[in-house]
This record gives C-alpha cells, sequence and structure tokens, in this order.
C-alpha cells in the first residue's frame, strides 16, 4: 500500500541537494554585492571626487568630446617614471596638486599638435594647486625627446619620461591608454575623475573651465 502522505524516494533525496543550492545560490548574491571584482579595490576616493566629476561632465562637449567621466573616481594603478636627470617619482609626490597626467612620444603626430598647449596651460595655470605632468613613453632614440619639446616650443613643462615603457603597459592593461596622447585627470585627493583618449586644444576655453573645476575642487 503506498503512503500517500510521503514524496517519493528519489524526490525525498532530490529535497536536500536542492535546498543546499537555494542556501548557495543566496550565499552568491549576498558575495556578489558585497566583493569588488578580481583585481579591483573598493574606491577610498572622498565624496567630493564624485561630485568633482559629475561637474566635469557637461564639459564633455566641442573640444572635449573625448572626456571621459569616471563613474565611481578611483586611484589610478600605482606606476613610477623619471624627473629630468633619471630620479624616481611617483603620483604620491604630488600629493595635494590637482593633474592633467599626459603620456605622449616623438612618433605621435597628435602628441606634437597638442603638446604647445599643454606647455601654455602649464605656464598659465600651473602652481602648488595644479600642474600639468607630460611624461614622454618612448623606449628607443631617448635622446629625440629633448630635441621634439625644443622643436615645439616647449619652455614651462616639466620634463618626466619612462624609457622603460611600465606606465603605458599599466594604463593598458587598466583600459586606459589604447594609443596616444591619453591624458589622465586627477584631484587633489590623487583620484581619476576622468580621461581623454587622443589630443585636445587644452589652452582652450572648455579646457580652461576644465581645470578651473580641478583647482576649485
Amino acid at each position: 500500500m503506498t503512503n500517500i502522505d510521503k514524496p517519493p524516494r528519489r524526490r525525498r533525496l532530490l529535497l536536500p541537494v536542492i535546498g543546499a543550492l537555494v542556501v548557495a545560490v543566496a550565499a552568491g548574491a549576498v558575495l556578489y554585492g558585497t566583493l569588488q571584482p578580481a583585481g579591483k579595490t573598493a574606491s577610498d576616493c572622498p565624496a567630493s571626487s564624485a561630485k568633482l566629476a559629475a561637474t566635469l561632465a557637461p564639459l564633455a562637449k566641442g573640444e572635449l568630446a573625448a572626456l571621459t567621466v569616471a563613474g565611481e573616481p578611483r586611484r589610478p594603478e600605482p606606476f613610477a617614471f623619471e624627473r629630468d636627470g633619471g630620479a624616481k617619482v611617483t603620483l604620491a609626490d604630488f600629493k595635494g596638486r590637482a593633474l592633467l597626467l599626459n603620456l605622449w612620444a616623438t612618433w605621435c603626430a597628435p602628441c606634437r599638435a597638442e603638446m604647445p598647449a599643454l606647455d601654455r596651460l602649464e605656464a598659465a595655470k600651473g602652481g602648488p594647486g595644479f600642474q600639468v605632468v607630460a611624461v614622454n613613453v618612448d623606449t628607443a632614440r631617448l635622446d629625440k625627446r629633448d630635441a621634439f619639446l625644443d622643436g615645439v616650443g616647449v619652455k614651462t613643462l616639466a620634463r618626466y619620461a619612462d624609457p622603460s615603457g611600465e606606465v603605458f603597459e599599466t594604463l593598458r592593461k587598466d583600459g586606459k591608454a589604447l594609443g596616444l596622447p591619453v591624458t589622465l585627470i586627477i584631484d587633489k585627493h590623487g583620484c581619476e575623475v576622468g580621461a581623454v583618449e587622443g589630443g585636445v586644444k587644452w589652452d582652450s576655453a572648455q579646457a580652461q573651465a576644465l581645470v578651473g573645476a580641478l583647482k576649485g575642487g
């Protein structure tokens, strides 16, 4: 005689398995909501960095159409480059100062076009609260760097370089440097609030407005 109050044996065996799966899925959902993807860490940037990024968003047009504003400002991946003379420097050495971190190369035609504007921007706006940090990423024929800068009339920009190529590779892996030039926009807290791929007229009215927001943020 079959007892209709009890489920069949096969169903009884499956019930604990199904229950375990439900628990595992629920736990996974909780972890997914609390853990960051592999290779990423939670942002420790202040709320003012996100507010600044929101302020920059309306500027992403015209001369700054290539501007990408960070949805969640983060500190750039750590890297080092060289001052003129070979001394190592990192972004931590610019603490408290907003930056346009620009990567360029002597073989890059858009770099040649935008470098004079970057130099004029540094001359007009550079100081304790803001600096243009233009880093040459050539890994060969390093003697061409100074001739390039002299040839386009650069007089104000400090001369930084990364002959190892590590800075470009670090940013490339982070999805930031798919070509040259590339410029990271970093606020005074050391947080990346935006990036620009390609050349820009950095002495344009829109670029001046962006720098003004950076210095005020």
